[in-house]
């Protein structure tokens, strides 16, 4: 404990050293009473005690490197408090052995000095914890920026290095427990000095942005900010002039002083800061109430006859909303305020009433607005035009002082309700004319005939007569909800032009933009239809059936390829020839145009087809179908070239064939071999498929096969005759021979 090199040796030695007590207090004949164990355990924590008073030298340490001070203050704490608790510990295990007499020594002789040298070690690491990590960590570089006043922040390093002054120049033994009420006065003092810094820390370092409580104004913000941290300080000053003697000593009037000079400094803060806002405001107030209760903005650069990009805002200006928030601040502050100030602070309800009068009314106007599209708002020209016109007060006439600002909006909000219920009831219209093409749009023109039990599939040209005339009742449908359209526009005219012609000019535009619209509607319907009916050829699922036959000696189909490429191309020209019935309209109009003379027999009705058949897409989509089923049937035409290897059975002549067969006389066995042939092919094509499904078509081969089975039995029942004309033949020649030997015989 006397010799050790630190205070790291102390702490390791002392558990050991109270162990080796414990081992004398058992075993020794002389230390095994009260009387002599404690002043030896004194003895010890005297030890203890002084190695910290030599290591812990006031007049050296405020002045060495504060990490290290800190570090040493912090190890002669813990080995201040390390021997009370060791001596717990060994305590605790003699009374768990219960063997052992208990120590029940004098704690007041054993510890009462080392724990209050470990309290004054505590103070004094608060001491250094507080310098170090309040005031030196904050001035610095940044500080001095933030501040804009270097002078200020180095007077407040030096005024923090003063704070330990005191205890450097004890005239006291800082450790000795007769002390205790000087230490405690000069702790007293350092935390009210610290306490006054720390507030003129504060005070400077947020000097140029106070914070602010929520919804506070920046002026009387930061005036309540100030004084705040001048209450804080003049609190504790009150507090420590309480206790008596505190602040009559030299250090007290120095800590007195710093809080005078503070104070006053934020004194001048204060009043710069009212005086500023002062004057500011009662030349910048009758400004603001000169303002128009509204601006105009346009979003884009377009003309301002795009009413969508036209925006009106409310032009209550913050700076006025602000002025409002102060007044009421600054008067709970206890200062005056100018008269127009608090006159319109007063009146902060009313303006409060306008402008979300105004807010809701323009709100609910640009909202109807967005909801109108281009055709909508030119319609609506002289409307919008007219609701301007009520709207034009509120940015050339009245200001915010003006009188009538209440009616302004009562008549405002009036236009623009009949306004809303004007473009409400333009919408409901256009949802009926969207109903109308959303129906023409998604009308099916390739409905299919589905077959009843399942497998009976339409032949072609029965499957293409259905197409069509179904195709002609939905023409019918779309046509008569087509009809409806020009009905539903003149309703429109009348609302807006207070018209029922058909051909307002007010609506040209209008009438414009919906032909349009039906135009892309019916170029989406061909293109659609167009897109299914490739689809549904190009998918394995058969539509309609034909057969393959023999005609004229060739295996062919039956209609044959061509015959369908026509009825295919003719079904896609309809679906496109559908938009013939749906007239245009004529120009400027909603009236469908009469048919046009064009020569003495021959009138033309102008019609979509013209406009719609020319799409590109579309025709890129026909031609597409059309090369499909092309490549469909060239398919099947291949597949049919397999059964060419039977052809022979009907191109060859059966009649010069047996004649040359007879002609050379063949045996049976000959004879055998052929029918065989004949009755394997026959037996053959019946092991083939009746059906070939590809793509969209189903081959019948019924024909076919039974084609080629009749011929190869035709085959065979002309060799059978042949074989029965040479064996009666043979037969009778055989006979002849034998009535010629009977009658030589007989001779």
């Amino acid at each position: 404990l006397t010799y050790g090199t630190g205070f790291h040796v102390v702490l390791d030695t002392i558990p050991s050293l109270m162990n080796a007590l414990r081992m004398v207090w058992v075993i020794s004949r002389h230390y095994n009473k009260d009387e002599r164990m404690v002043p030896l355990m004194e003895r010890i924590a005297w030890e203890i005690s002084n190695r910290v008073y030599k290591v812990v030298d006031l007049h050296t340490l405020f002045k060495e490197d504060r990490a290290a001070a800190k570090k040493k203050i912090a190890e002669a704490k813990s080995t201040l408090e390390q021997w009370k608790k060791c001596y717990f510990a060994v305590r605790a295990q003699i009374e768990i052995s219960g063997r052992e007499q208990h120590w029940e020594f004098d704690r007041k002789r054993l510890f009462e000095k080392t724990d209050y040298m470990a309290s004054i070690c505590q103070d004094l690491y608060d001491i250094l914890q507080v310098i170090t990590e309040e005031f030196y960590n904050v001035f610095g570089p940044e500080l001095k920026a933030v501040t804009g006043d270097p002078n200020r922040v180095d007077d407040l390093v030096r005024a923090v290095n003063g704070l330990t002054s005191p205890m450097e120049e004890l005239t006291f033994d800082l450790f000795s427990i007769e002390s205790a009420h000087d230490w405690k006065l000069i702790m007293e003092e350092f935390k009210e000095e610290v306490s006054v810094e720390n507030v003129k820390q504060i005070f400077v370092q947020n000097l140029k942005d106070p914070p602010l409580y929520k919804n506070q104004p920046p002026v009387a913000g930061a005036i309540y900010w100030s004084r705040s941290l001048f209450y804080r300080i003049k609190h504790t000053i009150i507090r420590f002039q309480e206790v008596e003697g505190l602040l009559a000593s030299e250090r007290g009037k120095d800590v007195k002083q710093i809080y005078l000079q503070v104070a006053k400094r934020m004194k001048e803060y204060e009043d710069q800061k009212y005086n500023h806002w002062r004057d500011g405001t009662e030349q910048i107030l009758p400004l603001l109430l000169k303002n128009n209760l509204l601006t105009v903005s346009s979003v884009t650069e377009e003309p301002i006859t795009t009413k969508e990009s036209v925006r009106f805002i409310v032009n209550f200006s913050p700076v006025l909303q602000e002025i409002i928030a102060e007044t009421k601040y600054m008067e709970q502050l206890g200062f005056s305020v100018p008269e127009i100030a608090r006159y319109v602070a007063l009146q902060e309800d009313k303006y409060l009433r306008y402008t979300n009068g105004l807010k809701n009314m323009l709100d609910r106007y640009h909202k109807l607005m967005k909801t109108m599209n281009e055709a909508e708002t030119k319609l609506l020209d002289d409307h919008i035009q007219e609701l301007w016109r009520v709207f034009k007060p509120g940015h050339r006439r009245l200001k915010w002082n003006s009188l009538g600002i209440g009616d302004f909006i009562v008549r405002c909000t009036r236009a623009i309700t009949k306004f809303e219920s004007l473009v409400h009831q333009i919408h409901n219209n256009s949802e009926d004319i969207n109903n109308a093409l959303l129906f023409i749009e998604s009308t099916n023109l390739f409905k299919f005939l589905l077959s009843k039990n399942g497998d009976g599939l339409p032949k072609v040209k029965e499957f293409f007569e259905y197409v069509k005339c179904e195709r002609a009742k939905d023409v019918t449908h779309m046509v008569r909800k087509y009809s409806t359209i020009p009905q539903l526009l003149m309703k429109v005219e009348g609302r807006v032009a207070n018209t029922n012609s058909g051909k307002s000019p007010k609506l040209t535009s209008y009438y414009a933009y919906w032909e349009n619209r039906i135009y892309q509607v019916l170029t989406q319907l061909i293109v659609k239809n167009l897109q299914a009916f490739n689809a549904a050829v190009l998918a394995n699922v058969p539509l309609f059936q034909t057969e393959a036959i023999v005609s004229v000696s060739e295996i062919v189909l039956q209609p044959n390829a061509s015959e369908i490429d026509k009825m295919a191309a003719q079904c896609i020209r309809d679906c496109v020839e559908v938009t013939k019935h749906f007239v245009r309209w004529m120009h400027g109009t909603c009236i469908e145009c009469p048919p046009q003379p064009v020569e003495e027999d021959e009138v033309i009705t102008f019609s979509f087809y013209s406009d719609v058949s020319q799409n590109p897409l579309i025709i890129e989509q026909a031609v597409l179908i059309t090369q499909n089923v092309h490549k469909l049937l060239v398919s099947l035409s291949k597949y049919l070239k397999q059964w060419k290897r039977y052809q022979w059975l009907w191109k060859l002549d059966k009649g010069i064939v047996m004649e040359r067969l007879a002609a050379e006389k063949p045996a049976c066995i000959t004879f055998d071999e052929q029918l065989q042939f004949y009755m394997k092919v026959a037996q053959e094509v019946t092991q083939q498929p009746l059906i070939k499904d590809e793509q969209c078509i189903r081959l019948q081969l019924a024909p076919l096969v039974y084609t080629v089975q009749e011929n190869a039995r035709g085959w065979v029942i002309s060799l059978g005759k042949l074989l029965n004309e040479s064996a009666r033949e043979e037969l009778f020649s055989l006979q002849e021979e034998i009535q010629v030997g009977v009658f030589n015989s007989c001779c």
